[in-house]
């Protein structure tokens, strides 16, 4: 019997910001011999029937229905013989794309979407897919004419973040790269006369140090041939040293650290400002819910 695999799932609405990550969606699937699921939301069912008579629905359903065909034919050009379907669903952006990766599968999307009035902000749809998602979201963004580089980063504090690990693991196996695991502290910039009280920088790093190398050996284990290379960076900002990183890596991958009893589950402050800074693709993986162990 055939072993039906998660889809790759990505939103498509006929943007600038859609076509890339078609494209990455694309690519990725076939990397990982998994189907390519399109979805095109209309968001019909928050309209009410009030607000869209029968055939002004048919007519967003069929600009839909040809919008997903569109990005189909992208998809294919770009990795021909990948396995594609296309979905057009009367949900929100959101609910429509977790519906369609269910429990197991990974999300796309781009930057920036229909609605949106700068490239270098990551659009409402993206940031909260991110923010709310139990699967991988990746969202594709970073410059055209970013180059391969071979290497994918992953931001990591301790062993809460051993699936954001293996994910990133398992990515830059299959993709021949290498893993660069980057754990960034804060210092105190500003604290002058207060320095000497605040204990030995080095006596920090290395209380800093001890977790993620407890997170690294058994990735490495079970990755024995994954060239993998650990960075502790001290910074001001550890958004901005990931942001940083982002200029030589192919993706980054981070962790969903959110906040508890807090409406709206939104990410937390480094993973935001990454998702609208980095400049390559962002992979963000919720704790405890990364790539199954092999």
């Amino acid at each position: 019997m055939d072993v039906v695999r998660a889809p790759i799932v990505v939103g498509a609405d006929g943007s600038q910001g859609a076509a890339p990550a078609v494209r990455w969606a694309a690519l990725e699937a076939a990397s990982r011999d998994v189907p390519l699921h399109i979805v095109c939301a209309t968001s019909l069912d928050t309209w009410g029937a009030e607000l869209a008579s029968e055939s002004a629905a048919q007519r967003v359903l069929d600009a839909g229905l040809e919008t997903a065909e569109t990005a189909v034919e992208q998809a294919e050009k770009q990795a021909p013989g990948i396995r594609v379907a296309s979905i057009v669903s009367r949900e929100t952006p959101v609910q429509a794309l977790l519906d369609a990766a269910h429990d197991d599968g990974l999300v796309v999307v781009g930057s920036r979407g229909a609605g949106g009035f700068s490239a270098l902000l990551l659009g409402s749809v993206g940031l909260r897919a991110a923010a709310c998602a139990s699967v991988p979201v990746v969202v594709v963004r970073g410059e055209s004419d970013h180059d391969t580089t071979g290497v994918v980063v992953v931001a990591v504090r301790d062993e809460r973040d051993l699936d954001v690990m293996r994910f990133a693991a398992e990515t830059a196996e299959r993709h021949q790269a290498s893993l660069r695991v980057l754990s960034a502290y804060t210092y105190y910039q500003y604290a002058g006369s207060m320095v000497p009280a605040l204990g030995d920088f080095a006596e920090v790093a290395e209380e800093q140090a001890s977790p993620v190398e407890r997170l690294v050996a058994p990735i490495s284990a079970e990755f024995p041939d994954l060239t993998v290379t650990c960075e502790l960076v001290r910074a001001h900002s550890p958004a901005g040293a990931l942001v940083d990183a982002s200029a030589q890596a192919d993706l980054v991958v981070i962790g969903a650290r959110r906040a508890a009893h807090v409406p709206g589950t939104p990410l937390g402050r480094v993973a935001h400002a990454v998702l609208h800074h980095a400049h390559c693709p962002v992979a963000v993986v919720s704790c405890g819910s990364g790539s199954p162990r092999r």
